[in-house]
């Protein structure tokens, strides 16, 4: 940790933020490289401002990410998880919290209000910052129009573990046929972060696709949301293109 020294006796002792040389320092690197070039653990250090006993900011703020491992995982953290490291009050995690959220928030505004959806990437793009805090699994409904534009927000529909009596097609269709929607595209999240399907999913696929064609609503796809696991993974799987269910042309 940058905290850390050893003195001429072999022995490790703790450094203030404030006499770390002036280029370690987060306030000192905001403005010589800017944000953008910041590490994680100095952004959050910015926010964090002060360290507590035995830890300075920057040491503070490298204990929360490994705890965490990312910054996902702190947003879906709760305030009174956070007060449980030591040096995280209720004020600072109250801050960190907010901070996160309206980050989350940014991201949901620059996809727009009515993307047009092509792909499952741009289907995903929809979800991702609405499933990236969650701790329980929600089934959402996107109801797209004849040009392929998203017509409304995401319907949340349900709530808690993926069943067929959560997910019916009458709340499914419902929100469809009131915006007379040509086409929906499903999807719920994977708190685990693998959006490997289940079983489950594929059969609740299933049922719902023939729901559609009995009432000349097309399912387009539908997407499980996750989370990179590593370099080159995916955060979501397109049931679609897996293969695994049969859609309609």
């Amino acid at each position: 940790m940058l905290g850390k020294r050893v003195n001429e006796e072999g022995e490790v002792y703790r450094v203030r933020a404030k006499d770390l040389p002036k280029a370690l320092q987060p306030r000192e690197k905001f403005d010589r490289l800017g944000p953008e070039n910041l590490s994680e653990s100095d952004l959050l250090a910015l926010l964090l401002r002060t360290g507590t006993t035995g830890l300075n900011v920057v040491e503070l703020a490298e204990t929360l990410l490994m705890k965490y491992g990312s910054l996902s995982a702190l947003l879906r953290a709760s305030t009174a998880e956070m007060q449980e490291i030591h040096g995280i009050g209720k004020e600072k995690a109250k801050i960190l919290k907010a901070a996160l959220e309206m980050g989350r928030r940014l991201v949901q505004e620059n996809v727009g209000e009515n993307p047009r959806i092509t792909t499952p990437e741009e289907g995903a793009a929809v979800l991702r910052e609405r499933a990236r805090g969650l701790d329980r699994e929600v089934f959402w409904v996107l109801l797209i129009d004849i040009k392929n534009r998203l017509m409304a927000p995401p319907v949340e529909v349900s709530k808690g573990i993926l069943n067929s009596s959560l997910v019916h097609p009458r709340e499914i269709f419902k929100p469809a046929i009131q915006h007379s929607a040509a086409n929906i595209i499903l999807a719920h999240n994977h708190p685990s972060g693998d959006p490997s399907p289940s079983a489950q999913d594929i059969r609740i696929t299933k049922k719902l696709i023939d729901a559609g064609k009995t009432m000349e609503i097309n399912v387009l796809d539908h997407l499980i949301i996750g989370r990179k696991t590593h370099e080159g993974s995916d955060d979501f799987l397109s049931l679609r293109e897996s293969g695994l269910v049969a859609f309609e042309k």
